[in-house]
């Protein structure tokens, strides 16, 4: 069975496999670049990586009208059943769990945590999927930093980085996050989504490409990849 991930812009992606779809930081309404409404997804687990309001995103409507399970920290965890969510999932930074479509481990992630409403979000994460035999780890939002390579020691298939800076890595710390992961493909996430987080992924992906093994898929919203 493939692995089947399509990008919906910013960090959000559609993971499809063996008949589950898995969603992670559903930022799509008031997000200029999502190439569908929170409204016509599908998905059986959300996935949420930090309290952050382009994270989040419509993951509490979405849950509501799919029944979802929501994956996320154990903070995120209560807020959202705070918010009527009745499927939650608690983990928590260097703890997996084994689910139906396959297992997930959260990592950790140098970034910010406060939810919408201004309440505590925990520790941000980041996803280090198992699925079908695949290790998909995707850094969500955070910056560089070196145990990066005991994630990579895992033998990553598809590594999901940030490039955006700013917020986050940009594309210098991105590269350099690569030579650590050291996957046999990258896909930049989290640019242009704002004027302050503009970049060019091409540029980008001939220097990964010149200076590592790695092959860079640059996707644009909507796009889909095959593992």
């Amino acid at each position: 069975m493939s692995i089947k991930l399509t990008w919906y812009s910013h960090a959000c992606f559609l993971i499809e496999t063996n008949g589950m779809k898995l969603l992670t930081d559903p930022f799509l309404e008031g997000n200029p670049l999502a190439p569908v409404r929170a409204d016509a997804v599908e998905t059986d687990y959300i996935l949420i990586s930090h309290g952050h309001g382009d994270h989040v995103g419509d993951a509490i409507s979405i849950a509501k009208r799919t029944g979802a399970t929501v994956i996320s920290n154990f903070e995120i965890q209560g807020w959202v059943i705070a918010q009527g969510i009745e499927n939650a999932h608690p983990q928590h930074i260097g703890g997996g769990f084994d689910y139906p479509w396959g297992r997930v481990k959260l990592t950790i992630a140098h970034h910010g945590s406060a939810l919408p409403d201004g309440s505590y979000g925990g520790s941000p994460a980041g996803f280090l999927f198992t699925i079908e035999g695949k290790k998909i780890y995707h850094a969500c939002d955070t910056g560089l930093f070196y145990d990066m390579k005991l994630i990579g020691e895992e033998g990553i298939d598809l590594a999901i980085l940030p490039i955006g800076d700013n917020f986050t890595m940009g594309p210098d710390d991105a590269l350099r996050a690569v030579k650590l992961i050291e996957p046999a493909q990258v896909v930049p996430i989290h640019y242009n989504t704002f004027e302050v987080i503009n970049q060019d992924p091409h540029a980008w992906a001939r220097r990964v490409e010149s200076e590592t093994s790695a092959k860079v898929i640059v996707m644009n919203p909507g796009d889909s990849l095959e593992l």
